[in-house]
């Protein structure tokens, strides 16, 4: 059996304007459309979808990745950068690895710190290993 016919009974008033016969296609196979000649209504044509609308989600994905992925932590490195900037003698400081101590010198990219105030013991370490300014959150 080739064709596949469902047979369903519609009010007047919803019957489709046109009767058509679709059977299931193989590749080189023609579909075959009958139109009912009595009805006068129009016939619905298929509208084109513009190629940019459906591209329209994939742009918004990734609009909402760039925002979420990229542009926060870019955020967080200007602060930290402001934030060893702004760094000054006397300072408390935090390091990333947990270390407390005052700063005691800012050279380029090192800062040198003072963890122990009765042996005066000193560290040097980058300033990429500062996580946290305490003197400045506290006035904030």
């Amino acid at each position: 059996m080739d064709h596949t016919w469902i047979l369903a009974q519609v009010d007047i008033n919803e019957a489709p304007s046109r009767i058509g016969s679709e059977p299931a296609t193989t590749e080189g196979e023609a579909t075959v459309v009958v139109e009912d000649p009595n009805s006068t209504a129009p016939v619905d044509v298929p509208k084109k979808v513009n190629p940019l609308m459906q591209l329209l989600p994939i742009i918004a994905i990734f609009v909402v990745v760039y925002l979420f992925m990229l542009r926060g932590p870019r955020k967080q490195q200007q602060k930290h950068k402001q934030m060893v900037q702004a760094l000054s003698k006397n300072d408390r400081v935090r390091t990333i690895g947990g270390i407390l101590g005052t700063v005691v010198d800012v050279r380029g990219d090192e800062v040198t710190l003072k963890v122990d105030e009765t042996n005066n013991t000193k560290i040097r370490i980058s300033t990429s290993a500062i996580g946290k300014n305490l003197s400045h959150e506290s006035k904030d």
